[in-house]
């Protein structure tokens, strides 16, 4: 088979826009934290901490003779009072009520990253614009280095790692393109799309150049692509994991009565730890699948390529290891009841298994997926 030779000057392009994509990024990133302080400094009215409900002691009564469910949330005021709201009240507010994760209560989600600062608000849209920009040109440095070399562009880690990045932004972009009220996710995943980005070109930068003959495959298109995919959107899953946590605390020590309800606050413009909790396991869930077909699809090309389906290869011991322990987590909140908390860090477990499947196995671990140049 003959291998076409590299293009220098797509590869050039491609380290450029590289670069482009991560100056753009940090211009987002520094949009979306100047929408969290202007989000805590704007004046926010007192209404909307109070209707928002997130210094919430909830009360559910079942109003058996018309068949409808009340709602009354008491909530502190800045005044040290406290006021009752019904779930009419706070759907007139603008706030949305979701049960929380122990099943029994409801809370009501934040005003989001910008509060109720209209400076906030102009500068979280000002960032997802230039989201949007930077993964244009990321999304043009992938497709140029792979151009270079006419083949897809995930041979190595440095290209893989690339990749990678802008499946976070992809994923997050997604979800705002499916309408759903998500524009907090931006700075962790700008943030953590930059680190990736900047430990791949410092890093693990490899030049352009041809794979050796057993990767010249399309099961490189199916099974790494997915693999990539599968990343990204579990990334965004873990993030919204870490956030459950410290919203939940926030929230049994407003019930508990220690701390006071903030309008400007960072967990108190967060979404409810219920909806935070239920939008990690819908993506964890829908992910999943797809995470089993790139293990399948994995163990059909090593067939192809090295005679055998299965040989216990660190890459693909440390993926079945992920397939478990995500597969464990799916089923103790089918099966066992398991909510909050535990379910929580057994997420994160899963995740932190496929983090070191990709940056451990790949680094200090020899073995037959051993990327090239690192």
């Amino acid at each position: 088979m003959l291998l076409a030779s590299v293009d220098p000057q797509l590869a050039d392009l491609s380290n450029n826009l590289i670069y482009s994509a991560m100056a753009v990024y940090t211009l987002a990133m520094f949009a979306h934290i100047i929408e969290w302080t202007f989000g805590s400094k704007g004046a926010v009215a007192v209404r909307s901490a109070e209707q928002s409900g997130l210094a919430a002691t909830v009360a559910a009564a079942e109003d058996t003779a018309k068949g409808v469910r009340k709602v009354t949330v008491k909530v502190a005021s800045a005044s040290g009072g406290t006021t009752t709201l019904t779930r009419t009240a706070l759907a007139d507010a603008g706030a949305t009520v979701v049960t929380s994760g122990r099943g029994d209560e409801d809370a009501a989600d934040g005003p989001g990253a910008a509060g109720t600062s209209e400076r906030g608000d102009l500068a979280g849209r000002i960032a997802v614009s230039l989201t949007v920009l930077g993964a244009l040109l990321h999304a043009g440095g992938v497709l140029t280095r792979g151009l270079s070399v006419m083949r897809w562009p995930w041979g190595n880690m440095y290209e893989f790692s690339c990749a990678f990045a802008l499946m976070m932004v992809a994923a997050y972009l997604g979800l705002l393109a499916a309408k759903k009220n998500v524009r907090w996710l931006g700075l962790p995943v700008i943030t953590a799309g930059l680190l990736t980005l900047g430990i791949a070109v410092t890093v693990l930068y490899t030049e352009s150049e041809q794979l050796v003959p057993a990767l010249h495959s399309y099961w490189l298109a199916i099974h790494v692509s997915t693999a990539i995919m599968c990343g990204g959107a579990f990334y965004a899953a873990a993030v919204a994991t870490v956030l459950y946590l410290g919203k939940e605390a926030y929230e049994r020590r407003l019930a508990a009565g220690t701390t006071k309800a903030r309008s400007g606050s960072v967990w108190g413009r967060l979404p409810a730890a219920g909806t935070l909790d239920k939008l990690s396991y819908r993506i964890n869930a829908v992910v999943f699948p797809l995470w089993t077909f790139t293990i399948i699809a994995g163990a059909i090309w090593a067939e192809a390529a090295w005679g055998k389906y299965w040989e216990w290869d660190p890459k693909e011991t440390w993926s079945f290891i992920t397939w478990v322990a995500y597969a464990a987590y799916l089923h103790a909140r089918a099966t066992a009841g398991w909510r909050g908390r535990k379910a929580a860090y057994l997420a994160l477990l899963a995740f932190a298994c496929w983090l070191f499947n990709y940056y451990g196995v790949n680094i200090f671990v020899t073995g037959k997926h051993s990327y090239a140049g690192v």
